[in-house]
């Protein structure tokens, strides 16, 4: 029986919580890349929007018709602040443009992956292929995954996150998913491990991932697919090596 359940004694997992404004804790370099990137961007639009709503404010308060009733007769172009207002802003969009485009060529970057997954997207459900493995029968590890519907929910469970079958994959190790789709367009998308990848029919999109740390961490398909596109999380966990060459052995 679960007592004494507070704020302070709650584990939050991976998953998004009510009234969110923030990022998840990353799991992956690509993820904490993405992070960075946000604060980097975001200073600079704190920095803009000060100096924008000041100037505005300065404006409106010492030139409105009181204070100056005839000053728009002497108003003249300057050539000075015309340059500051042109070339600051050139500025700003190179210093953000660096670092934005290092981060895109590494998130497309596929380290010699050491476990290819392949993903399809159906409606509505996902289906995964670990076809680096063969099993007794002489079939590459292949299983569907569904959301868990609300009246086999356990406790501890998420609704609408939760699935019968998780993605298992081992932590310090590359791995690349090919993601398709079989029906319409999806979307592969697990905030914590900075995947977001578009499941196209007729077409193989691959992305990589190297989790650092284990855990459970979820993700829904991020592509309006039909009516029921809010139904098909996904749940990828991370666990050692160990761990995952067991559930190998045993699946």
């Amino acid at each position: 029986m679960l007592k004494n359940i507070s704020i302070f004694t709650t584990l939050f997992n991976d998953a998004p919580q009510p009234w969110q404004i923030g990022f998840q804790d990353s799991a992956t370099p690509g993820f904490t890349g993405v992070v960075e990137l946000h604060n980097t961007v975001f200073f600079f639009l704190v920095v803009i929007s000060v100096g924008v709503f000041w100037v505005l404010g300065s404006t409106m308060y010492y030139y409105n018709y009181k204070n100056s009733p005839i000053v728009h007769k002497y108003l003249n172009h300057g050539t000075l602040i015309e340059l500051i207002w042109t070339i600051t802003p050139a500025l700003v969009l190179i210093a953000i443009a660096f670092p934005s485009f290092r981060l895109l060529y590494l998130l497309d970057e596929v380290v010699s992956p050491t476990i290819t997954i392949k993903v399809v997207g159906h409606q509505w459900y996902w289906s995964y292929e670990y076809s680096d493995y063969i099993t007794e029968s002489g079939e590459s590890i292949e299983f569907d995954s569904y959301m868990i519907p609300d009246s086999d929910l356990e406790i501890g469970q998420f609704r609408l996150l939760d699935v019968d079958n998780k993605v298992i994959v081992p932590v310090d190790t590359h791995i690349r998913f090919i993601v398709t789709g079989a029906d319409v367009i999806h979307s592969f998308a697990v905030p914590s491990l900075g995947l977001k990848i578009d499941s196209v029919p007729g077409r193989l999109n691959q992305t990589s991932i190297l989790t650092e740390r284990t855990g459970t961490f979820y993700g829904q398909c991020s592509e309006i697919c039909g009516v029921y596109h809010g139904f098909m999380p996904i749940v990828v966990e991370a666990v050692s090596l160990q761990d995952y060459l067991a559930w190998v052995d045993a699946s």
